[in-house]
Parts: structure tokens; C-alpha cells; sequence
């Protein structure tokens, strides 16, 4: 999940995406090894999804915690476009498809 209210650049937002895929896919890797090593041989797959603000991505991470879903929260460094610990993007999962919509079933595509 990304968020749309911080105007990040194109190059940016894809940094800030991958930095999370890969954070969320380590923390799964060694806390759900099975469901890991299932979606690694499956395609990986991933979607990349818009929120509107911080309070919004907050209430979505409550939300992943009580599900027990693997997540990775990303906190901008601020080199460059963001002020240091900005949260950008929250990566979720891996976990099973049905799992995850019905956290973020309503939002919308990026």
C-alpha cells in the first residue's frame, strides 16, 4: 500500500514499493517459512495498492497485526524528497489471496 498524500515522484514510489515487497517477503520468510516458500514457487505474486493518508495506513497495519499477516512498514530515510521516518509504504504478506482482501479488498489499484 502506497501513500498517494506525500506526491512522491515515479522513481520514488517504485523505490519505496520495492523496499517493502522485499522487507514484507524477508519478515514472512522467517515467520511463516511454509506460506513463503509456497507463494516464492507460485509467481510472487504482488499488487500495488493506494491509500490517502498516514491514519489510513495505520488502520490497515492494526488491522494486518490482528490477522497475523506478515507486514513491513517503510519509513523514508529523507535523503531526498520525504522528511526522515515519513511512512510510505506498508508491504503485506505474503499470505493467502483471501486473507489479505479482507484488509484491502476495498482499496484501489496504483
Amino acid at each position: 500500500m502506497v501513500r498517494t498524500d506525500l506526491g512522491m515522484s515515479r522513481g520514488k514510489t517504485a523505490v519505496q514499493v520495492a523496499h517493502g515487497a522485499v522487507s514484507a517477503s524477508e519478515r514472512a520468510k522467517s515467520m511463516k517459512n511454509d506460506v513463503w516458500r509456497a507463494w516464492f514457487h507460485e509467481g510472487q505474486k504482488k499488487v500495488a495498492l493506494k491509500v490517502e493518508t498516514e491514519d489510513e495506513i495505520k488502520k490497515l497495519i492494526s488491522q494486518t497485526i490482528q490477522a497475523g499477516i506478515p507486514y513491513a512498514m517503510i519509513k523514508d530515510a529523507g535523503m531526498t524528497e520525504l522528511p526522515p521516518g515519513t511512512i510510505t509504504v506498508v508491504g503485506i504478506g505474503p499470505a493467502k489471496s483471501d486473507e489479505i482482501d479482507k484488509i484491502t479488498g476495498a482499496l484501489k489499484l496504483l
